[in-house]
């Protein structure tokens, strides 16, 4: 068996694209993949016909050697766009092998450790009575893991509509940690509850921020500021005792090494799309188990995403929960069953593990190619009030 072909999806579904790579074979097999770098579809679209070149004809039960070659064969190694590429390839790659071996891609990694998958809700619910009402919700519907937005001040433009690319960090600081503080006063102390700042805080707003907690409201702070300096999280992990959850945006076990040897974060947010696929992210894992370090998956895209994340954290020891982007108080589409008519299967707030061989996902190839591809241009960008570009 060789590889014939490497084939980029990008397909729209619902708010976001969803980058999907099918990777073909001489003997009809083929195997899918997602790329995770989300925005920046036509920069990996560009590293998968670069990969195409030296791919095809090549065996692809090699995973492990096909991606070393994909990032030591060549001067300049990694980063995000190239690692975004090696990803969906790699997942594609593990699809492929479990689907010629007849066996689930957990198989692969060395066999199931758990009955199903916990996963993690969230509410993007502004911080109010909202908020409490989509909380109560969850609760009562069996979901124990809660993760919430943070608050987003209202800006007008000079039409007098909302302006949603203007953000002042340190305007939600307050608001949000009452609303916090609380959301946790109305749903007690048994449910898990965190927050997602999308790292667009400072150290010092992200410690104002804490400052203003109870303690005991959050379980976790996530990506509330940058991770290109791990000293600076260090500088927050001494102004704080809320366990943080980071790494999702970490492109190799390179980017996770200090967060995970200098105990700077409690969760790793390792996104299966954007580490470097299957491959690397199970390397992060057994990292993390020697550290106490429990996964909190990234899983914010799709079917295949969910496919592939679900297949690492069965074989993984070490899951705490796994992000889901479809509860009681979210439903973003990103589930097709038109696009994705065969998908893993969610009961809950836990993701069944299916016997299926391969990852078990299957792309409405014609579906998919009825839009043409439409780069997102300005997409998040955020400026502050006086102009300036703010993180977004």
């Amino acid at each position: 068996m060789i590889i014939r072909d490497v084939k980029p999806f990008p397909v729209r579904v619902g708010r976001r694209h969803q980058l999907c790579v099918k990777v073909e074979t001489d003997e009809g097999i083929y195997g899918w993949g997602e790329s995770g770098l989300s925005g920046r579809e036509a920069a990996v679209i560009g590293a998968l016909q670069h990969f195409k070149g030296f791919l095809v004809g090549r065996d692809p039960f090699h995973i492990a050697g096909i991606w070393q070659e994909l990032y030591r064969s060549n001067y300049f190694e990694g980063g995000r766009v190239l690692t975004a590429a090696m990803s969906a390839i790699d997942i594609a790659l593990h699809d492929i092998k479990g689907k010629a071996l007849g066996v689930p891609v957990y198989q692969l990694l060395g066999g199931k450790q758990r009955d199903y998958i916990p996963l993690f809700a969230t509410t993007s619910a502004p911080m109010g009575p909202k908020l409490i009402d989509d909380a109560k919700l969850l609760v009562k519907e069996g979901w124990n893991v809660i993760r919430t937005w943070m608050h987003v001040p209202e800006v007008l433009g000079p039409d007098g509509q909302p302006n949603r690319r203007v953000y002042e960090p340190r305007e939600s600081l307050a608001v949000t940690a009452h609303w916090l503080n609380t959301l946790r006063e109305e749903i007690g102390s048994e449910p898990v509850l965190g927050i997602d700042y999308h790292h667009r805080l400072s150290v010092a707003e992200a410690a104002s921020f804490c400052q203003r907690l109870k303690p005991g409201t959050l379980d976790f702070l996530e990506e509330p500021i940058r991770d290109e300096a791990p000293e600076a999280y260090e500088a927050l992990r001494r102004m704080t005792d809320v366990p943080f959850a980071i790494g999702e945006e970490f492109a190799s076990k390179w980017q996770f090494l200090p967060y995970i040897e200098r105990g700077i974060t409690q969760f790793a947010r390792v996104d299966v799309c954007n580490v470097g696929g299957l491959t690397e992210a199970m390397k992060v894992a057994g990292w993390c188990e020697a550290h106490y370090i429990d996964l909190m998956p990234h899983n914010p895209l799709g079917p295949i995403c969910t496919a592939a994340s679900v297949r690492m954290c069965a074989a993984a020891q070490n899951v705490a929960w796994m992000e889901i982007r479809s509860s009681p108080t979210e439903e973003l589409r990103f589930y097709d069953t038109d696009l994705f008519p065969v998908q893993a299967k969610q009961d809950g707030p836990r993701m069944l593990i299916p016997e299926l061989p391969g990852l078990g996902v299957e792309l409405n190839e014609e579906a998919a190619s009825r839009e043409e591809f439409q780069p997102e241009g300005r997409g998040w960008h955020l400026r502050r009030r006086d102009g300036s570009v703010t993180n977004s």
